[in-house]
């Protein structure tokens, strides 16, 4: 609870520290810092930058004057860097299965783990998260508020998907139309024709979606869909693009396949969810509509057909291994060939404490693939500009960038314990994912998390 009380003395401070009428915003200077701004692949060694109220004020090589009242911290020998964004989760989605979900689960039960999983984000380093479906906008109003911990928060509201496609969470014998644990909450939506798109995207938008997810493609240990699976048709598509597009928003799609995928872009759809069929053609045409790709390089970590839910499941299994073989093209061409805007991705349904090993074991195998430099500016500024696609007038959080350090910006920070760009374990990396001994509440290299100017955590 202590980091719990120190952000509302912050928010008290903010309020009530100057009661002559003229509040002054807090201010928090950071001397003697090496500087990761989330775009350079280097270090600004010994900086100093200030904070004042929520938003960076200055940086400079030089020492900063700042208030008397000012708090001073020295992070000598610790890298500053943007605040973790996490593009693609499901915070209100707790497992152990979908089916456990649609028959067994209240809206208590989704909101305490929603509510779990905000904190467990915030203290993993994730200052902003954003939700790939199945959450509405109450999280975010209540971190907001400051009744309970948790980072900026993107939701994407019921997932759309038609009849069989990878949302469609409904029991087995469940009749087409009728409504269902999930769609009740808001959580899935089957949406077979353009009206049920923009019914339930505008009542996506109305219950604080912030973008739409629409779910294009099957998955591989989904109940009723092939990983293949063109769902929905072109008009649906065009229905969500639309309802977005009125917003000033975008769309996010589940695609796995290639046609999918380009037909996705064709349609205005922004970020490419998964892309697992990822070529030089799709990177050209994501360039040409200024759209971005977010994957879970979980699913390349070779000991993924060893996975309880895939081995011990036939079909899940032959999914899993034609998959793999229609996959092969995304690492040469994300590695070196056409690399594209990529945002980091952990995708995790399950309890609180396997979701803080899959997200450590993500960060890690990005570096595996991809190196320190491309691993952090997945994690930082690449998740800052997905962030701003939300637009001016529909974007929760829009007087500031997020994902880099630079003047003007959200005081998102975080001070490690080392150069990230040397040793990426101190961004809070883990070694193994399935059978992994469960994880601390936060990394110990991560010694400091400001989020909106507030420290929620400060072990130097």
């Amino acid at each position: 609870m202590k980091k719990t009380v120190l952000a509302f003395s912050f928010a008290l401070i903010s309020v009530f520290a100057f009661a002559d009428g003229h509040a002054k915003k807090p201010q928090v200077v950071f001397e003697n810092v090496d500087i990761f701004n989330g775009t350079d692949n280097k270090l600004y060694e010994d900086h100093h930058v200030l904070v004042e109220g929520n938003l960076i004020v200055a940086i400079s090589a030089k020492k900063i004057t700042a208030r008397s009242d000012a708090t001073i911290i020295d992070g000598s020998g610790k890298t500053m860097t943007p605040g973790f964004i996490e593009n693609h989760a499901h915070l209100m989605l707790m497992g152990p299965s979908l089916p456990a979900m649609e028959s067994g689960a209240t809206w208590e039960d989704f909101a305490i783990h929603g509510t779990r999983m905000a904190e467990m984000y915030l203290m993993q380093g994730f200052t902003t998260v954003r939700d790939a479906g199945g959450a509405n906008g109450g999280l975010r109003r209540a971190i907001d508020a400051g009744q309970i911990v948790g980072p900026r928060f993107y939701p994407s509201g019921a997932f759309l998907s038609a009849r069989g496609g990878h949302a469609d969470f409904a029991n087995f014998s469940s009749p087409p139309g009728v409504d269902t644990n999930m769609s009740r909450l808001n959580l899935a939506q089957e949406t077979d024709n353009v009206g049920d798109v923009k019914k339930f995207a505008r009542n996506n938008m109305r219950m604080g979606a912030t973008q739409l997810k629409y779910m294009q493609s099957g998955g591989v240990t989904s109940a009723f869909d092939p990983w293949q699976l063109l769902a929905g048709s072109p008009e649906e598509l065009d229905a969500a693009v639309a309802v977005a597009d009125s917003y000033g928003s975008y769309v996010m799609a589940h695609s796995y396949r290639k046609e999918a995928i380009i037909s996705a872009l064709n349609a205005g759809v922004k970020t490419i969810e998964h892309g697992f069929m990822f070529d030089c053609e799709i990177s050209d045409l994501m360039k040409e509509k200024g759209a971005y790709i977010t994957t879970n390089i979980t699913a390349f970590d070779p000991g993924l057909l060893e996975i309880p839910a895939v081995k011990n499941v036939p079909s899940s299994l032959r999914k899993a291994k034609s998959a793999t073989a229609a996959f092969e093209s995304y690492m040469p061409s994300m590695q070196k060939e056409c690399p594209a805007p990529r945002g980091f991705h952990t995708d995790c349904v399950g309890s609180v404490e396997a979701c803080n090993i899959q997200i450590a074991y993500e960060k890690k195998l990005n570096n595996d693939f991809f190196g320190p430099y491309e691993s952090m500016k997945s994690l930082t500024s690449v998740g800052g500009e997905i962030a701003a696609l939300t637009g001016d007038f529909w974007n929760p959080y829009p007087e500031a960038k997020l994902g880099v350090i630079e003047k003007g910006a959200y005081a998102d920070i975080l001070l490690l314990d080392g150069n990230p760009l040397k040793d990426f374990s101190v961004v809070g990396t883990g070694d193994t994912w399935f059978g992994a001994e469960k994880r601390p509440e936060s990394p110990e290299t991560i010694q400091l998390i400001m989020k909106d100017g507030v420290i929620y955590k400060n072990t130097l």
